[in-house]
């Protein structure tokens, strides 16, 4: 199977990691990478071949792009040419899209001439899936948003991968119309971090030099572009309290944290006697799998990653959407993490909160599925071979395929 997976990050890394756990998941497949958004320092899966389109990015407000005029329109002519030409020489099975039409509408300048040409078959016998995480952002016009939903997965898509466990978020919660979505949908399960291989916890413990038996804290940003303020809390709590100022901390700005920022983290780490700052680790997964309590904001992947680590975890909600506040009360309401509100990040407040977290049990594992990405790659391959049977062709024998007929928990 060849899948070429399109995948627009605008502000943090969430929607980037998502998909590069999913297209992990794909192994043994033929896949085509596309990316626009900003560099990170993030590794790819093997053998995956990647295009990077010039990258753009949207505001921190999520109002505009962040290229205006003549350059602006000459990005997106570049993009647009670029993506057609990669999607003509791949020749994918499935073209599966991140977000979109659910999102990502201001990149409907490369997006829609790229999905009319599988439509009209320029690229052979190609099937369109779009992938969209458990919550979705409230809009200024819900019913026209939810409007040209409808009508752009009816004229384009051939089935919706919903990346949640429908027990806890079933894509109706967020999007009213979810039953007259005219393709199929599907609820894969979450989207964890899952390594190829998972290092021993005492191993990691001593590369992140924490010596055995001392407490491990880990704070972290995402990308960084928002949260340094949790972070300069968490390191402000943990001078409050003689218990927490003896652990080992390490903090995770993210890459996109700015300078001022990041000095200013670097700056009181250094009035602790074990804390470190970092921009980035690609072994975050073991970091958490290693840690005794994580203190982040509330994105999906941070959230996924700590139930997949059976970390304890208090999440600061990022309250420009409702996303990660609905996300994170859930979860709390399940016993699964706690949430910080603004007033909890004063210090004492914030230390106090910390020590409790502390003396309470991880979170139990299987509470919420887990499985989206292999789920989710189980599912394409699925789609694929349907559309194999249908041209005539004997599919490909693949491993632990999920029947369409299944449909992994249809709306």
């Amino acid at each position: 199977m060849k899948v070429a997976v399109y995948c627009q990050h605008v502000l943090g890394m969430g929607h980037l990691f998502r998909t590069l756990e999913i297209v992990a998941a794909l192994a043994g497949h033929e896949c085509l990478l596309i990316l626009g958004g900003p560099d990170t320092p993030a590794a790819l899966p093997d053998g995956v071949r990647l295009v990077r389109l010039p990258p753009l990015a949207m505001d921190a407000d999520f109002q505009a792009l962040t290229l205006a005029g003549p350059a602006l329109e000459a990005a997106k002519a570049d993009r647009c040419t670029r993506l057609l030409a990669a999607l003509a020489a791949f020749a994918p099975d499935v073209f599966f899209v991140e977000l979109y039409p659910f999102g990502r509408k201001a990149f409907e300048f490369e997006l829609l001439p790229a999905l009319a040409a599988v439509r009209e078959g320029r690229f052979g016998r190609c099937r369109c899936v779009c992938g969209v995480r458990d919550i979705l952002v409230e809009k200024k016009d819900q019913p026209a948003y939810e409007a040209r939903v409808l009508d752009r997965l009816g004229r384009f898509f051939d089935a919706v991968c919903v990346h949640a466990d429908p027990t806890l978020f079933p894509l109706s919660a967020t999007f009213a119309r979810a039953a007259e979505i005219p393709v199929p949908v599907v609820h894969t399960g979450y989207v964890a971090p899952a390594p190829a291989v998972v290092r021993p916890r005492p191993a990691v413990r001593r590369e992140l030099g924490v010596a055995d038996g001392k407490t491990l804290i880990v704070a972290s940003a995402g990308g960084g572009k928002v949260g340094s303020q949790v972070l300069a809390a968490v390191l402000a709590g943990c001078r409050e309290d003689a218990r927490l100022s003896r652990a080992a901390l390490r903090v995770y700005s993210g890459p996109f944290c700015d300078e001022a920022a990041y000095a200013a983290l670097v700056a009181a780490a250094g009035q602790l006697p074990d804390a470190r700052v970092a921009r980035f680790t690609d072994g975050f997964a073991d970091v958490l799998r290693a840690a005794d309590l994580s203190v982040s904001l509330a994105g999906y992947n941070t959230v996924m990653g700590l139930l997949a680590a059976g970390c304890r975890g208090l999440v600061a909600p990022f309250d420009q959407n409702r996303e990660q506040r609905l996300r994170a009360e859930r979860l709390a309401g399940l016993g699964l993490l706690g949430v910080l509100d603004p007033a909890d990040l004063a210090p004492p407040v914030l230390a106090g909160r910390m020590v409790a977290a502390l003396a309470g049990p991880p979170p139990p594992p299987g509470a919420i599925d887990l499985d989206g990405a292999p789920a989710t790659a189980r599912f394409l391959e699925s789609l694929a071979a349907e559309g194999v049977r249908e041209e005539g062709r004997e599919p490909p024998a693949a491993k632990g395929q999920c029947p369409l007929e299944t449909r992994l928990g249809s709306v």
